[in-house]
């Protein structure tokens, strides 16, 4: 009996599927301004304007996100009653609110088998935001963007004015009417180890007005071009290179020039980068200066936490180096010849070639350099 083999073939990806199904989303097919599009003017410009897309990043990360934030919301909403994923809808903008958690007062106005297990002590809007380990701890320490600010700032701002959007699955609380949010929260989820941290504001109507502010100029510009761009560009900033609007908004350049250059018309415009550059150079030698005395006064600290950061010590190890007798030793042993004057490199060269190990030892008196790790205070033991 003869078998015919199989052509080789390389099986479909797995992500080919989630970029299918997300770029099916109404959310990614949305023309209306919303709320989590504010992270730009010149973008939300080039929305609501129509412009064609004409990028499609890399979107891993964010579906990683999607998936991560659908799965915890769709437990916190069986678990607790939290409203979540709810639409609200102003004249200009509209979203979808990831959580609100209504008092006890409010609560008591919807039908008892739409109430929350646990009334929350003050009506509260939260947005959750998946990310990454590599900036978990700037995310601790300073908190939300001004962009992640504004949005959750435009969802709050709606239900106090508005309230949720009369639409099917949730006209039973349109019929509320506007509710008198209390609180904006956050709640901040590391992919890589599921940390969570949550930080709270309270709902501030002055800084809501600047938020609408923000969308009234970009719905009074009928030129996307004339808009600002909010970050720095291709190569310098994830944003940028992640806009399905890239190449319409930083125009290509020479080859091997940056994007940038764009930003540059005249001598004028060279004048005040370059004083730009000047300040930014003196403020990052003030800053090295500081970290410079600061390393050197607790130099002689030990670890631990001290106010609202953890001290911590990398380095500061034996060194090693090749260990030349045991060298001469080994090349004995493997029938190598050993030079009359020992060549420490050349026998390295040698023994890799020959597929051996280099035997290290400590080095007398040598360590490595010690190097300052200043993190978040860790919770006490």
């Amino acid at each position: 009996m003869t078998t015919t083999a199989l052509p080789p073939r390389t099986p479909v990806s797995i992500w080919e599927a989630a970029h299918a199904a997300d770029a099916r989303r109404p959310r990614s097919n949305q023309t209306q301004l919303g709320a989590s599009d504010t992270i730009c003017m010149r973008r939300a410009g080039y929305i609501l304007s129509g412009t064609p897309r004409t990028n499609t990043p890399d979107k891993k990360a964010a579906i990683l996100g999607t998936y991560i934030h659908t799965g915890l919301l769709e437990d916190a909403r069986r678990e607790y009653g939290w409203l979540v994923e709810r639409t609200v809808v102003g004249d200009t903008i509209r979203g979808h609110v990831d959580v609100v958690q209504l008092d006890a007062a409010t609560a008591a106005r919807l039908p008892k088998r739409h109430r929350p297990k646990i009334a929350a002590h003050a009506v509260t809007v939260e947005d959750i935001k998946t990310k990454s380990g590599r900036i978990w701890d700037r995310v601790v320490r300073f908190g939300p963007t001004a962009a992640e600010m504004r949005q959750v700032l435009l969802y709050a701002s709606l239900l106090a004015t508005v309230g949720f959007a009369d639409i099917p699955g949730q006209r039973y609380l349109a019929r509320l009417g506007p509710i008198e949010v209390a609180l904006i929260r956050f709640r901040f989820v590391n992919r890589d180890t599921g940390e969570e941290e949550v930080q709270e504001f309270p709902y501030d109507p002055w800084l809501a007005a600047q938020a609408r502010w923000w969308v009234d100029r970009v719905t009074e510009e009928d030129d996307p071009e004339k808009l600002r761009r909010d970050h720095d560009g291709p190569g310098l900033s994830t944003i940028c290179d992640n806009c399905p609007f890239l190449d319409t908004c930083w125009p290509e350049a020479a080859p091997g020039v940056p994007a940038q250059t764009v930003l540059i018309h005249d001598d004028a415009d060279r004048a005040k980068a370059l004083e730009r550059y000047v300040r930014a150079r003196e403020r990052a030698r003030e800053a090295s200066r500081v970290k410079e005395l600061v390393r050197a006064m607790v130099d002689a600290s030990p670890e631990g936490n001290y106010g609202s950061n953890h001290l911590g010590w990398d380095g500061g190890k034996d060194k090693e180096e090749p260990d030349v007798s045991a060298m001469v030793d080994a090349f004995e042993d493997a029938d190598l010849a050993v030079p009359m004057v020992p060549d420490q490199e050349a026998m390295i060269r040698v023994m890799r070639r020959a597929g051996m190990t280099v035997p290290m030892r400590k080095a007398p008196g040598k360590k490595s350099a010690r190097s300052i790790n200043v993190s978040k205070a860790r919770p006490a033991a």
